[in-house]
């Protein structure tokens, strides 16, 4: 099994992060460019460092972005094998001529990270450093990679994605609400389960500072993608109501898991990727800290 410090089997769950990427592709192609564009201007050509980098939409994003400004390099790093080499695939298809793109084959929580990859403008980490034993530690990590002035970017947190009308016509009306707590009460569990594991009692910004980084700030952007949705859309909703119930099945009545069976079911006439109702509507935050020059 493809797993890394939470034990959760990446490799099985390339298929779902590659359609997550291709729907929210027109919400994380902005973010890139964004990111880019901030980043101080200097001779060189800026590296741009994904960490995590799973399917590779947004390393492809930032490869995008760097070819509009004119050229760079993106590093992908990720633990999992399979993930990085779709990943590293998806990035150079759309890098051109003037972005190199290198995957290279580390894990985020190995103190040796900084001298496995190259000093860089921008490190991006999304949603990785919740999944690590001490994330204080690896902010401080995260940071030591970057270049005098460069920008490390966490994307953690947000608000919750729904997808699901509140009745969906069989079980209890409000199945979404009990997916969410129920995923919460597992994330709490994931993360006690970690060996090693560290509470981080502070938010992302006063983490960053903690970290030694200047200029600490925050955005959120949305994601909303409304109803009637398009196929790949609707796949995704089932790819999300598989991980959701997966994952906080402990924690879901039986009639919340049976109504959950019914909708994952293709053959069943409540198949939740056949209905025109579903949608995708969440917002995700990233949380930046500079390097001091």
């Amino acid at each position: 099994m493809a797993h890394t410090h939470d034990g959760i089997d990446w490799t099985e769950r390339l298929v779902a992060l590659r359609r997550a990427d291709e729907v929210e592709a027109e919400f994380n192609g902005p973010v890139a460019e964004r990111l880019v564009d901030s980043l101080t201007p200097g001779g060189s050509p800026p590296v741009v460092v994904d960490i995590g980098s799973g399917a590779g939409g947004m390393s492809a994003a930032f490869a995008s972005a760097l070819a509009a400004r004119g050229g760079g390099r993106v590093v992908l790093a990720d633990a999992v094998e399979e993930l990085l080499a779709a990943a590293v695939e998806l990035a150079r298809s759309v890098a051109g001529d003037t972005v190199r793109v290198d995957g290279v084959g580390v894990d985020a929580a190995d103190d040796g990270l900084p001298d496995a990859l190259p000093a860089a403008d921008l490190v991006w980490a999304s949603r990785v450093v919740h999944h690590l034993p001490d994330q204080q530690k690896a902010i401080a990590r995260l940071g030591r990679m970057l270049a005098p002035g460069g920008l490390l970017a966490l994307c953690e947190g947000g608000l919750a994605t729904r997808c699901l009308p509140w009745d969906l016509g069989i079980g209890e009306p409000g199945l979404q609400d009990r997916l969410i707590a129920a995923r919460e009460a597992w994330f709490v569990r994931m993360r006690a389960e970690i060996p090693g594991s560290v509470r981080l009692p502070i938010g992302w910004t006063g983490a960053l500072a903690a970290a030694g980084l200047t200029d600490t700030h925050s955005f959120s952007y949305l994601v909303d993608l409304p109803a009637p949705a398009p196929e790949p859309v609707r796949q995704s909703v089932v790819d999300w109501l598989a991980w959701m119930s997966g994952v906080g099945e402990d924690d879901l009545s039986e009639s919340d898991r049976q109504v959950v069976q019914r909708l994952l079911d293709t053959d069943d006439e409540a198949y939740v990727g056949a209905r025109d109702d579903v949608f995708v509507l969440g917002a995700s935050t990233v949380h930046l800290g500079r390097k001091p020059a």
